[in-house]
């Protein structure tokens, strides 16, 4: 990039404290709500622009910086690439995910959904979801607390995938399992919703007793209907009629009988529906934190929208971890501002390095 910057200290080599600094002007400009703004808003010498950023790095620098900034080796990407989808951020993904996993011990309450981070971009396993959103983007599976929001394990859909060590199942039963494989025979229960539903107990289930379960014409208003596995197929099934011809089927290895929700009054509601309901939405809280201060910008490149997400993650099961250590409820917002906490020490050498030079005005 060197050659088509006319001023050699507009692409200067990045170090630790750069990394540091840029990371902390996207937070910076999520804290905002202005993570889409052009980045020329953030410098405007209008007086509207935050005082922040330029305290901390040039517009041409932080334009750099975006521009630049990679997250694996670009020698031995070309072969990677050709066994791996994700090799630009695979490494990257996998550290992040595995430091998720060992910082943290969830409940016994997860849901495992999935997220999609809006991108337009050239992306060959792009993917659309009508219900999201978002719409197009790249779509990421994830495990999360049900209770603290904690996001534990994920996994990125990279689409069909070249033969080799990366080539995995895509169907629904083998990316919980893949999620799952960290707090697997822990005794941990997971609600497992949308397209992620357990498939295998389904066919211990015969086709009758699904026939029946299934049919709404004739069947009261708030009535409930069961089905109880035998033998080692341990599970329930129930049929709710909530409105008019209109019916929720669900299937739990967690209860064991067919209680109803005293505290649902005339409506009758299970309680094995009442308890899904509270826990079913754990990965959509933290899709709504994430979008409440995002760090992500508008880019043609994936791997950095990947990277934003992870940003966004970070902010999130941090501020878990040290309310759990510290027992110190504080605002997300408050949160985050204190994460600028890792920009002074560059702010600083910013200004001392900036206090070298006078500017010297042009001869009129």
């Amino acid at each position: 990039m060197r050659p088509s910057f006319q001023q050699s200290r507009d692409c200067l080599p990045m170090d630790f404290d750069d990394v540091n600094a840029f990371i902390g002007l996207l937070y910076m400009a999520g804290l905002l709500r202005s993570h889409h703004l052009h980045t020329s808003e953030f410098w405007s010498s209008d007086g509207t622009a935050p005082e922040f950023f330029a305290a901390v790095m040039s517009q041409m620098r932080f334009y750099t910086l975006l521009r630049a900034i990679r997250f694996d080796d670009s020698n031995s990407r070309k072969n990677r690439a050709e066994l791996d989808n994700l090799a630009p951020i695979h490494d990257i993904f996998e550290r992040f995910v595995h430091q998720c996993s060992a910082c943290y011990t969830v409940g016994i309450y997860k849901t495992i959904d999935e997220m999609l981070e809006y991108f337009r971009g050239r992306c060959r396993f792009r993917q659309y979801i009508a219900n999201k959103a978002a719409r197009y983007g790249i779509k990421i599976y994830s495990l999360a607390d049900a209770r603290t929001y904690y996001t534990y394990n994920m996994d990125i859909y990279a689409g069909r995938q070249p033969d080799g060590q990366y080539k995995l199942p895509n169907d629904a039963s083998s990316v919980v399992k893949r999620l799952i494989l960290p707090i697997d025979k822990s005794g941990r229960n997971k609600e497992q919703w949308t397209i992620i539903s357990p498939r295998c107990p389904w066919r211990m289930i015969s086709t009758q007793i699904t026939t029946d379960l299934s049919r709404v014409k004739g069947r009261p208003l708030y009535s409930s209907m069961w089905a109880y596995g035998k033998g080692s197929n341990n599970c329930i099934l129930t049929s709710y009629v909530p409105r008019k011809n209109k019916n929720v089927i669900l299937l739990s290895s967690y209860h064991n009988d067919d209680a109803i929700d005293g505290d649902t009054k005339d409506v009758f509601k299970p309680e094995l529906i009442t308890f899904y309901n509270s826990t079913k939405g754990g990965v959509d809280v933290v899709d709504r934190l994430k979008s409440e201060y995002s760090a992500t910008r508008k880019s043609n490149r994936w791997p950095f929208t990947v990277f934003c997400t992870l940003l966004n993650i970070a902010t999130i099961n941090s501020q878990i971890i040290y309310r759990d250590n510290t027992r110190i409820i504080m605002r997300r917002r408050s949160y985050i501002s204190d994460l600028q906490h890792t920009v002074p020490p560059f702010t600083k050498k910013s200004l001392y390095a900036s206090s070298k030079y006078t500017i010297t005005p042009k001869d009129s």
